[in-house]
């Protein structure tokens, strides 16, 4: 009984109505993102800046999570940049650069699990289905050490046991059951303004 109480004021906490709204509709934006055709592209490309994307046709994981917020007037690709501008210790140095780089920032899942996490909630890994709600963001470890990320969707599985996500694992934005295919690197929630 003590679990199930301490259970319901975590989920109380964790998800508030202003998130439920924004989450809701973050999750719709990517489930919206699984009717286009793209072919699994991350090659480095120039691209403007603000608002700028690679071609539509092409991307990776991370251009699911970063058009669905672009899809709510959320330009991830300004507000990484302009974070990482300011504080650039902050972010991974895997890249062996020396400042900013607007053209790919947005498109590396280490630089947005600083991001959200630095202005959003960081609500670490869970092996618990019940924690995860439409709209959040979930990282994961891919063999190979391969950092990958999507969108937790309002659809769940045919049991209803857990959310189905939203990604892009090499075949274009899908829907599946994934949310424990990969060790769970992060679990965040990002709502700008909230």
């Amino acid at each position: 009984m003590r679990r199930l109480v301490t259970l319901a004021i975590l989920a109380c906490i964790f998800a508030s109505p202003a998130w439920a709204g924004f989450g809701d509709r973050l999750a719709a934006a990517a489930l919206e993102r699984t009717r286009h055709a793209v072919v699994y592209d991350g090659r480095y490309r120039r691209i403007a800046y603000p608002g700028g994307d690679v071609d539509p046709g092409r991307g990776v994981c991370t251009d699911v999570v970063v058009r669905a917020y672009r899809a709510l007037g959320i330009d991830l690709q300004r507000r990484v940049h302009e974070d990482m501008a300011a504080h650039f210790g902050a972010y991974p140095a895997l890249w062996g650069l020396t400042r900013p780089d607007p053209n790919i920032d947005h498109r590396r899942v280490p630089n947005l699990g600083v991001f959200f996490a630095r202005h959003g909630r960081a609500l670490g890994p869970s092996s618990d289905p019940s924690v995860y709600r439409p709209g959040d963001i979930v990282t994961w470890r891919l063999p190979g050490n391969l950092p990958h990320v999507g969108i937790v969707a309002a659809a769940r599985t045919a049991d209803g046991r857990r959310p189905l996500v939203v990604h892009n694992i090499g075949a274009g934005p899908r829907l599946e059951d994934a949310l424990f295919a990969h060790p769970v690197t992060g679990h965040y929630r990002y709502a700008p303004g909230s």
